[in-house]
């Protein structure tokens, strides 16, 4: 019992790339600008969204609710990596590991589900045009999203506690950036095989069914894209929909990599670097690809600055 209760008492060391402490101060600095990046370009959106009467409708509420859900979601987990790659402390406390693991997953699966909201968006407004002010009323559209944030809330509750109940035998070090389900099993001294049962079982839930039911509704969206006879109804309709898929490719692609493969097994390393993509890449990348090429965001941008200029 003594050792059991010493994690508790002592806290977690996440280890990062301290085989590697050359490397810190670049891993460092690489993190902050895409930290800083990631605050301007998901605050922007969500302002944009709030500010912009244009904007105010289903496909941007949805985007600003992901772009809540990133800051959220780097917040968790980047100023602790921060402080763990500036000093020669690693440490992280029991509670503030715990507090880690169930807000990352829940902001993580939350995020599973909102992708499928929003590619159900584009499929009604792309395959259902006429109807779908009626069938995307603000009733709907807040409904979707309570079950998306709900629905991750409770996955991490269940899956997070069933994690924390694993031996750990007084282990300490967690080789990783963060306190993350993979990360803890790897910690556990016992036998983790109904574990990492019920982990990939959640993450097939969560990532690999999603991920199917968006790529087939966009089967469904390209063949209604191809009978539009405007050369810019079709532009419009490609670019939204292609930014969305590029954030959907990014996100799952990392998550099922980072949570499918076998948690003992799997190679530390790689495990490492890609819970680094999806914690830190992808919430910076989202909201370049959502500006790039979309031309609403764009002009909603311009409009702000010219109010800016006019006012200064």
């Amino acid at each position: 019992m003594p050792e059991a209760n010493d994690s508790f008492l002592e806290g977690f060391v996440l280890m990062g790339i301290s085989d590697h402490p050359q490397l810190e101060i670049i891993f460092f600095m690489v993190i902050l600008f895409s930290y800083l990046l990631t605050l301007l370009g998901n605050s922007t959106i969500i302002l944009l969204s709030w500010l912009d009467a244009r904007l105010h409708t289903p496909m941007y509420f949805f985007l600003s609710n992901l772009s809540t859900l990133d800051l959220a979601f780097t917040t968790s987990s980047v100023p602790q990596m921060l402080i763990n790659l500036w000093g020669p402390d690693k440490t992280i406390s029991y509670g503030g590991c715990v507090t880690q693991l169930y807000v990352f997953l829940w902001l993580g699966a939350t995020e599973c589900i909102l992708l499928v909201v929003m590619a159900f968006d584009r499929y009604v407004a792309v395959c259902r045009p006429l109807h779908y002010t009626t069938i995307m009323n603000p009733r709907l559209c807040w409904l979707l999203a309570a079950i998306a944030w709900l629905g991750g809330l409770s996955n991490s509750v269940i899956q997070s506690t069933f994690t924390l109940q694993l031996p750990l035998c007084g282990h300490r070090r967690v080789d990783n950036f963060l306190c993350e389900v993979p990360a803890m099993i790897k910690l556990a001294c016992g036998d983790t095989s109904l574990n990492e049962v019920v982990l990939n079982g959640v993450c097939t839930f969560f990532t690999a069914v999603p991920l199917s039911v968006i790529l087939i509704s966009y089967c469904y969206i390209a063949q209604a894209v191809l009978k539009i006879h405007s050369v810019e109804g079709q532009r419009k309709a490609f670019n939204t929909c292609l930014s969305h898929l590029v954030v959907v490719l990014l996100f799952y692609g990392s998550a099922i990599y980072g949570y499918l493969l076998p948690a003992k097994t799997s190679n530390q390393d790689q495990g490492k670097f890609i819970s680094l993509f999806y914690s830190v890449v992808t919430p910076m990348v989202n909201p370049l690809i959502y500006t790039l090429r979309n031309r609403e965001v764009k002009g909603a941008l311009r409009r702000l600055l010219g109010k800016g200029r006019s006012l200064g």
